[in-house]
């Protein structure tokens, strides 16, 4: 993933009272880092936080470049949720640079055997491809296997009513009841996906995001490029993939709402392929879109997903 400058303007360390029963009105200053997670917090937290997400809907966090109204609500906020194993790569920069002095929640904390992920090697500012081999990094995108999406809300939970003891009993019954909804959403998931024989369960995306809902839910995914969208393939490795498409006979291959299409549908048109709906996976959509929550998220890719793979 490559480094992106930023600039904006440091901020005085600020003093947070604790939160009592008697400030009655007021409410959590928690700031979320991407569009996926902030939908996690709003759900455990409803109204008794109030809520700043840096990487809102449609935007792509591997490519972010924070500005100063972040740097402004991470210096405000007494808690701030990140997914973690680098898949925020400029957060640190920004949290020490706001100043951040509150309490930081690692969603991803304790999830169990993550999956490893090649990442390209990049020279400085050059935009050629180093002449290096790619090294193993943690695959961030946990949260594709509803699993480790029901641990997010365990973590955040804690992490709120650690911030917020007067409101825990609060986050916990909200944890709870999402955590209900979540558990029943994975069911529902794996009954979709057997519908498809195994031998169809192959499917072309615009980068590597979906190895952990491939590992949970038994789907072979392949992408032309890896960890990151910033990333750009050689042209052995297209003509690979092409080949890959072709000889396996994949009729799924999907776009990304948060990523740029055009290197996906080349590579459908040069295979003989078809592209289908747009996938969401490091964003959500817009309110009021197909994926508008973390749950809509499911309900929209998985139909789509089993549609493409079914394709003759």
């Amino acid at each position: 993933m490559r480094r992106r400058g930023f600039v904006f303007s440091v901020l005085a360390a600020s003093a947070f009272p604790p939160i009592s029963p008697a400030a009655g009105q007021t409410r959590l200053k928690v700031v979320a880092s991407f569009s996926i997670l902030g939908d996690m917090v709003r759900e455990v937290g409803g109204e008794r936080i109030e809520l700043t997400v840096l990487v809102g809907p449609d935007q792509d966090a591997h490519a972010y470049q924070p500005t100063p109204a972040d740097a402004r609500a991470v210096a405000a906020a007494r808690v701030l949720v990140v997914n973690g194993l680098g898949f925020e790569g400029w957060i640190d920069r920004l949290a020490r640079s706001a100043p951040f002095r509150g309490s930081r929640v690692v969603a991803s904390q304790g999830v169990a055997d993550p999956l490893r992920m090649a990442q390209e090697a990049h020279e400085g500012q050059s935009t050629r491809r180093a002449q290096r081999p790619a090294r193993a990094v943690p695959d961030p995108h946990c949260w594709q296997d509803l699993a480790n999406g029901r641990l997010y809300v365990r973590n955040i939970a804690a992490g709120l009513s650690e911030a917020d003891p007067a409101n825990a009993a609060f986050y916990r019954e909200r944890a709870a009841a999402y955590d209900q909804r979540l558990a029943a959403l994975d069911i529902w998931v794996r009954q979709q996906i057997a519908i498809v024989p195994a031998d169809k369960r192959k499917v072309i995306t615009g980068h590597d995001a979906f190895g952990y809902f491939g590992r949970a839910y038994g789907v072979a995914f392949h992408a032309p490029t890896g960890i990151s969208t910033d990333e750009e393939p050689s042209a052995r490795e297209v003509a690979a993939l092409i080949r890959l498409i072709r000889s396996e006979r994949i009729k799924a291959i999907f776009i990304e709402n948060m990523s740029n299409p055009r290197l996906v549908e080349q590579i459908a048109r040069d295979a003989g392929g078809v592209v289908g709906p747009r996938l969401y996976v490091d964003a959500l959509s817009r309110p009021g879109g197909p994926a508008g929550t973390y749950e809509a998220m499911f309900r929209h890719n998985v139909p789509a997903l089993v549609a493409g793979m079914l394709r003759n």
